[in-house]
């Protein structure tokens, strides 16, 4: 399916939206490009925010074409024998199977960068996100700042109607500044689960923690 002489390695781009991910993407894109390199660019069908589903968008407004894939099985299927760089870009939109995809394209000497949200509203691993940091070479876990107090923001803020979505909501929903912000741990604010994981915690300090 894939072959390449050189040694490949796989990058990962994460953190939290609004933190750049896309455009690191674009950048290291872009420099493969003015390197010479064959480069195949793909992006979740689920994410047609800004350019549309068949161009990769930063919120700061730059952009770049890439195809649009529903699975793993479909990257791997639509990779060249001639291509030196792989860009996936929403990797936590896709099945576990990218994993093994992005493996074996590395194996095969293939450079392969992969951008995404590592968590999702919750605060939990999202999609493969966490196993794909787990494969990876090289990391680079993105902030951004948190709208409540101006530290570094590592988590996504879902709203609805403008206040904290609950825990029980669905894990995927597409949306840009209407439907979420970046939060600091501290200000981040998922009311259920939160509630939950302070009637673990210890009263008189003297306990030990329970699930936590």
């Amino acid at each position: 399916m894939f072959h390449g002489a050189r040694h490949g390695w796989i990058e990962v781009v994460a953190g939290v939206m609004f933190s750049g991910k896309s455009e690191e993407l674009i950048r290291r894109v872009r420099r493969a490009l003015i390197a010479g390199r064959r480069v195949q660019l793909f992006k979740s069908h689920l994410d047609d925010r800004y350019g549309g589903q068949f161009r990769i968008s930063s919120h700061d407004g730059r952009e770049i074409d890439a195809e649009p894939v529903s699975s793993s099985v479909q990257v791997a299927g639509k990779v060249r024998p001639s291509t030196q760089v792989v860009a996936v870009d929403e990797a936590q939109f896709l099945d576990d199977g990218i994993c093994v995809v992005v493996d074996a394209l590395a194996d095969a000497g293939v450079r392969v960068i992969v951008a995404g949200t590592d968590m999702d509203f919750r605060g939990e691993p999202f999609g493969p996100m966490g196993l794909l940091l787990a494969r990876a070479e090289r990391i680079d876990k993105l902030t951004a700042i948190c709208v409540v107090c101006g530290d570094p923001a590592t988590r996504n803020q879902r709203l609805i109607d403008g206040k904290p979505a609950p825990a029980e909501g669905p894990t995927i929903q597409v949306g840009g500044s209407e439907s979420y912000e970046a939060r600091c741990r501290r200000c981040h604010d998922v009311p259920q689960r939160d509630r939950a994981q302070r009637e673990l915690l210890p009263t008189d300090g003297t306990e030990e923690w329970k699930g936590i």
